[in-house]
């Protein structure tokens, strides 16, 4: 029974250990593909991700990466529109898109079989997108109404685009994702067709495949439907970093709000900017000392101890192109006033730079950390996705292997030394939202 268990263990190990591989192609075109093996289920996800999103956009562009990503569901001469939905569900697949500050990428899940399906169809819209003077006129319409709605009418959402602005002082994620409403108006189709001819090349793609697949016949067809597709000169990308912070900015957004939120933040770096390598997996360890699951500090403190904040979160990413926002965002609850929160949570910040984390507090962090990557990996898109934004920023994939590793490195001290290194009144921006007539308005 022994002996049994140990074959059976070292299958088990082996299993893992392909599914674990990652396989890199190049293709002469410069389109890099990535492919991960995953046998659990007779699936794919295949995504296709562009190095172009908002952080690209000059002033009087803005938007435009997210307007386009709209024109691409818009049709190619030999799949009008409407044609490639109806085509992938025909397959039983689905698909979506996504803009963000950095990157944009198209996706499909299918049955694995179908995975020709994609390749053809995004090798199809990389090159012969119809750009059509009446679908944009349509579209535009659709992106201005989507910025009216989540965000011109949504005070949260209008106070975190002012906090985000005020925060990136000297880099392109001053401006937010959709665009400023002024510039979306006045884009043109012109615009569009340069963007495309611009950016959406092979040299500047990344293909993401994990499945039920064999990554050499991944790699064959992927030369079948791109290799022909020739590679473009791309526009100089001009270095950029954020201007030094002086002192704490203060943003006050006066909207017809319920309930004020308050938003603060902290310039910190990515791992693309850190000039120390374990800076950025220490703030991501502070974040999760704040805010992973009900027995962090801020759920636990804020909200059930002291019953000052409805609720209360940290948030930082450290897979960016350019330095982030370590951030902190709470809810006061009736009784208490946004003052009295923004006295509590940069207490928070001030016990992290005074007392060490304990090593019990910490190692269970750790704990959780692992336990979410590990669980992450039941999602074929979260694999994808985590691949795709590393890519795109510069950086890669293998840093998403790695991550636990990192953050298994860090120490008390280490947390200590960095939130009073970054998270201090230099580095600050503290956005509030103070609603119209409210009995919060002091």
């Amino acid at each position: 029974m022994k002996k049994l268990s140990l074959i059976l263990c070292c299958i088990m190990f082996s299993t893992l250990s392909l599914a674990n591989q990652v396989y890199n192609y190049k293709l002469n075109n410069g389109l890099k593909l990535l492919v991960k093996v995953d046998r659990r289920a007779p699936v794919v996800v295949s995504q296709i991700w562009y190095k172009i999103g908002s952080s690209y956009e000059p002033q009087g562009l803005t938007g435009i990466s997210h307007v386009l990503e709209h024109m691409m569901f818009q049709g190619t001469k030999k799949y009008p529109p409407g044609k490639l939905m109806r085509l992938v569900a025909a397959h039983g697949g689905e698909q979506n898109a996504a803009t963000s500050y950095d990157f944009t990428f198209y996706y499909q899940k299918l049955p694995a079989k179908n995975l020709a399906l994609s390749f053809k169809l995004e090798a199809d819209r990389l090159t012969n997108l119809l750009l059509l003077d009446k679908r944009f006129a349509k579209e535009l319409q659709v992106v201005i109404e989507e910025r009216r709605l989540r965000t011109d009418n949504n005070p949260q959402a209008l106070t975190l685009e002012r906090f985000f602005a005020a925060a990136n002082i000297g880099t392109a994620y001053h401006h937010p994702i959709i665009g400023w409403m002024h510039d979306i108006k006045h884009l043109t189709i012109n615009d569009l067709k340069t963007w495309y001819q611009q950016y959406y090349a092979p040299n500047n793609a990344i293909l993401i495949v994990v499945g039920d697949v064999n990554p050499n016949q991944v790699y064959t067809l992927a030369k079948k439907y791109f290799s022909q597709i020739k590679a473009k000169k791309l526009p100089d990308t001009k270095p950029q970093r954020n201007v030094p912070p002086l002192g704490k900015r203060t943003v006050t957004v006066n909207a017809p709000a319920k309930i004020p939120i308050i938003f603060i933040g902290y310039n910190v770096p990515s791992i693309k900017t850190a000039t120390k390598s374990w800076y950025p997996y220490a703030l991501s360890a502070i974040t999760a000392i704040l805010s992973a699951g009900k027995s962090s500090r801020l759920p636990k403190e804020l909200v059930r101890h002291q019953q000052i904040a409805a609720w209360a979160e940290a948030e930082y990413d450290p897979f960016k192109r350019l330095s982030d926002v370590f951030i902190l965002a709470s809810m006061p609850t009736k009784n208490h006033s946004i003052k009295q929160l923004e006295q509590a949570l940069l207490a928070q910040i001030k016990r992290l730079q005074t007392t060490l984390v304990s090593k019990q507090e910490l190692q269970k962090i750790k704990t959780q950390l692992t336990a979410q990557k590990i669980f992450a990996q039941d999602s074929l898109e979260m694999q994808a996705e985590e691949f795709g934004r590393l890519e795109s920023a510069g950086l890669s994939w293998k840093i998403g292997k790695n991550f636990i590793r990192e953050i298994n490195k860090i120490t008390p001290k280490q947390i200590k030394e960095v939130a009073k290194k970054f998270l201090n009144d230099k580095h600050l921006t503290i956005a509030i939202l103070k609603p119209q007539g409210s009995q919060h308005e002091n």
